[in-house]
């Protein structure tokens, strides 16, 4: 799909994406990043004890694959720049548990000119495999130059 093309969407079923496993590596990696060393996150025998029974990915873990999950869904070849512009309505409604598969579901909501780019609104579901109760779900805001 071109940008011209993309400026013309209304609403549009992007499908799912591949199987990404979040395994306990990312997580503290995530951690290390973000200083976020909570326990429920990253000292598995506490967690093992805790109230999910094993160490949890970050809920803002789960959000920042958005962009690689969507570029699985929504290829604009001539896309020059994408920027992250935000999230409307973000619910985090399950844990992740480490080891586990997610995957997205992506719906485009509308797409508006602003300024120079277009503004994407797209509904993104974060499955968990296995699990019927999504980890994520948020409308997922991106300007494309």
């Amino acid at each position: 799909m071109t940008m011209e093309e993309l400026a013309e969407v209304d609403e549009l079923d992007l499908g799912v994406t591949d199987w990404v496993t979040v395994d306990q590596d990312m997580i503290d990696l995530f951690a290390d990043a973000t200083r976020d060393h909570q326990w429920i996150h990253v000292d598995h025998e506490k967690a093992t004890a805790g109230p999910f029974g094993q160490t949890i990915a970050h809920g803002f873990l789960t959000v920042s694959l958005l962009p690689e999950l969507l570029s699985q869904l929504l290829e604009v070849p001539d896309t020059k720049m994408g920027v992250n512009y935000g999230m409307d309505r973000l619910r985090l409604t399950a844990p992740v548990p480490s080891g586990a598969s997610i995957r997205a579901r992506g719906k485009v909501l509308g797409v508006e000119r602003k300024g120079e780019g277009l503004l994407v609104r797209t509904e993104m579901t974060i499955e968990i495999e296995g699990q019927e109760k999504p980890a994520m779900v948020g409308v997922f805001l991106t300007l494309r130059y």
